[in-house]
């Protein structure tokens, strides 16, 4: 599976801005796909999961009710609304895909097969 994600830049806190990563290789439609961010000198972190076997997204608890993921399965390609952007949520932002799975790591970066290759989100405040 190939990743490319876009959509990111610069936006003022309290704007929105809309992340894209369109998939391209396999079913997509059989993969966990996820959102990722890292701000520098930080770890990688979880944001988002949109998961294969269908069910309410996941998020991490600071982007609740702010973001929302969502997927197309025609168009190969995963979402990430981002609403009420705050100044802690600069960093790269990054989609990801592991395929079938049905355990609880979804969280877990490690997890993740493959990787697209990152858009920058900045938020001044």
């Amino acid at each position: 599976v190939q990743l490319q994600a876009s959509g990111g830049g610069l936006v003022q806190a309290g704007g929105s801005l809309r992340l894209s990563c369109a998939a391209s290789g396999r079913t997509f439609s059989n993969y966990d796909m996820g959102w990722f961010r890292q701000a520098p000198g930080k770890e990688r972190e979880f944001v988002a999961v949109n998961r294969w076997s269908g069910g309410v997204p996941l998020y991490r608890d600071s982007v609740k009710g702010r973001f929302a993921i969502s997927r197309d399965d025609a168009k190969t390609t995963v979402y990430l609304q981002m609403n009420s952007l705050r100044p802690e949520d600069t960093a790269i932002y990054y989609c990801a895909a592991t395929p079938r799975y049905t355990g609880s790591n979804y969280y877990r970066p490690s997890l993740y097969d493959y990787w697209g290759q990152g858009t920058q989100v900045t938020v001044s405040s």
